[in-house]
């Protein structure tokens, strides 16, 4: 038995949060609903113009999210990262430890900034992210701690990390690790954007072996250079011997290596998106390294992000992840498509 179900590489992020309106994203010239890099600079910009809007925040950052939902519903993670000495880099390893997840993040760490992502939420719950990377873009293969590599079931790669050179050799080295300890190697697509991107070095990854893709239809598709789901679906079973294709309001397709499962939506008003990939992600790996089957994985998850989206905020509350796993999770859903 192994200490950790999951070991997940990432940029650690604090995630601030705040409602807006349609028309500030024009006033500022921010593209609405997908996630942007940009400088301290601009986002210091930008949130001088929210001076007196409530700010959230908390620790982020999409595989933070992902192993912070594992450790919710009990299971046991371990995150590399890499933030500042700083206030932002305390609060974030601080609120690490208390969403149970063990982390590299008390290492002595660098002078710098830790980066920030700046969520904005408007009344149709969809969620524009600007993001500063500060000191994770730093991420490098000094953050990985072998020992607990070797002791996790799955390796947990966040596909942001490919945008950085030193993130793309970070990824490489834990990918070693994890086959040299036998460890399985899941991949988030994370954004379309690191698809278009950065294709090439998502390529080398998938080359190197992946055992599970983590991708909404959108990511599925363009990957797959096609419009036709069917036809991206035959290409992840190409590159991968499982997978998860998340659908929004139409639920998800789960591929177990043998079959195809359909898990139907939680019907519920989405309030805010954020997150909601990155919870589904943690449900649905706390499910298969505690005995459940991919349909009633899936089914927790497809129960855990209706959770989210239905109010503001990235993340369950505690006692809602203690909640679901009280609800009887079938067993059979929809088989073969």
């Amino acid at each position: 038995m192994k200490k950790y179900c999951v070991y997940g590489i990432g940029n650690a992020l604090v995630d601030i949060e705040v409602e807006v309106r349609p028309d500030f994203f024009s006033l500022l010239g921010i593209q609405k609903g997908v996630m942007t890099l940009i400088d301290d600079k601009r986002q210091k910009e930008i949130l001088a113009t929210l001076n007196g809007v409530p700010l959230k925040r908390a620790s982020g950052g999409s595989a933070a999210n992902t192993l912070l939902t594992i450790s919710q519903f009990g299971g046991s993670c371990f995150y590399s990262c890499k933030v500042a000495d700083d206030e932002w880099g305390n609060f974030f390893h601080d609120d690490l430890i208390r969403g149970g997840v063990d982390t590299n993040g008390a290492q002595r760490r660098q002078k710098g900034e830790t980066g920030r992502c700046l969520v904005m939420v408007t009344p149709d719950a969809d969620r524009t992210m600007n993001t500063f990377l500060g000191i994770s873009e730093q991420f490098s293969a000094n953050e990985l701690v072998e020992e607990a590599i070797r002791n996790s079931e799955y390796l947990y790669i966040e596909g942001y990390l490919l945008a950085q050179e030193h993130g793309r050799v970070a990824v490489q080295e834990a990918q070693q690790l994890a086959d040299k300890y036998s460890v399985k190697k899941v991949i988030s697509f994370s954004d379309p954007f690191v698809i278009q991107l950065f294709h090439q070095e998502l390529e080398a990854v998938i080359d190197r072996g992946i055992d599970f893709v983590f991708c909404n239809e959108e990511e599925a598709k363009s990957y797959a250079c096609t419009r036709d789901l069917n036809l991206a679906c035959q290409k992840l079973e190409e590159i991968s011997k499982c997978f998860v294709v998340t659908r929004g309001s139409q639920g998800s397709l789960l591929y177990d290596g043998e079959r195809y499962h359909k898990v139907e939506a939680q019907s519920v008003p989405a309030v805010d998106t954020t997150g909601a990939g990155d919870i589904y992600a943690g449900s649905f790996l706390y499910g298969i390294t505690h005995g459940m089957s991919f349909p009633a994985a899936g089914r927790l998850a497809s129960m855990a992000a209706a959770a989210v989206v239905s109010r503001h905020g990235p993340r369950l509350a505690q006692s809602e992840a203690v909640a679901l796993l009280k609800w009887p999770l079938r067993e059979s859903v929809d088989l073969s498509v």
